[in-house]
């Protein structure tokens, strides 16, 4: 009993060691209306002890906002006598529509490749996994395609001064959300990091939806998705027409 006890207390003393994260979001539901330019999201929290004081240590701190995983088909254009046309297309079972990555000084000296890649700490450590087996070089080929396409479209964001820490407790990172983004629910992940090691996670979550008539039409296009397509060639044909007899008359 008294060797049980003690490793009891080993083992209590062990899981003290590590600091707690308390995360917060400025905003858990984000709503998108007509006219919707994009807004910026504060990412907060505190790190705390198990017994809620100050950690009172060094410790590095790294926010990841990732947003609805979805399949996405990538298709390379290649210059054909003149014309750019789709030459290569490779599928990759799941992507984030949305990735952001924020930190306080370059992520490459807080870990390693190795733990960066556990966890897909940067850009250059996201697992995008093709649907088809295909060669290390072209996946990589088209990963790094698929990342810069992403990126140019402010969906993908690496911001290593993003971070700040006050007196080794409260922490704060903001993170852009652009008018394009994806409804759905995001995931704001802290992660606590010491000497290249994680010791602590947590989670919270943001939901982005549609209000208002973008909220109907994107309803109306998911029950009737046959109604909702004629509709939208009817419309085309119906402002062709209308802008062939304006210019008809002038």
């Amino acid at each position: 009993m008294r060797v049980l006890a003690a490793l009891l207390a080993f083992f209590a003393l062990i899981g003290a060691a590590d600091p707690i994260l308390v995360p917060d979001v400025s905003q858990h539901q984000v709503q998108v209306r007509q006219g919707f330019t994009g807004t910026q999201l504060l990412l907060f929290g505190a790190i705390l002890t198990p017994e809620g004081t100050r950690a009172g240590r060094d410790y590095d701190i790294v926010v990841v906002l990732e947003g609805p995983a979805r399949p996405v088909v990538l298709r390379e254009k290649e210059k054909v006598a003149g014309v750019w046309v789709n030459a290569h297309s490779t599928v990759f079972r799941s992507m984030p529509s949305f990735y952001a990555v924020a930190s306080a000084r370059p992520l490459r000296d807080i870990v390693d490749e190795r733990t960066a890649a556990i966890y897909e700490l940067g850009l250059d450590s996201l697992q995008l996994s093709p649907a088809a087996s295909i060669d290390p070089a072209q996946q990589a080929h088209y990963a790094q395609g698929l990342v810069s396409l992403m990126r140019g479209k402010g969906l993908y964001q690496q911001d290593e001064h993003a971070v700040t820490v006050k007196d080794q407790v409260l922490y704060q990172a903001r993170i852009s959300l652009p008018s394009n983004v994806q409804t759905g629910v995001y995931t704001a992940e802290t992660f606590a990091i010491r000497n290249g090691r994680v010791v602590a996670s947590a989670i919270s979550e943001v939901e982005v939806v549609k209000v208002g008539m973008e909220r109907g039409i994107e309803d109306f296009s998911r029950r009737r998705a046959l109604s909702y397509g004629l509709m939208a060639v009817a419309i085309s044909v119906l402002m062709g027409w209308a802008a062939g007899r304006l210019f008809a008359l002038v």
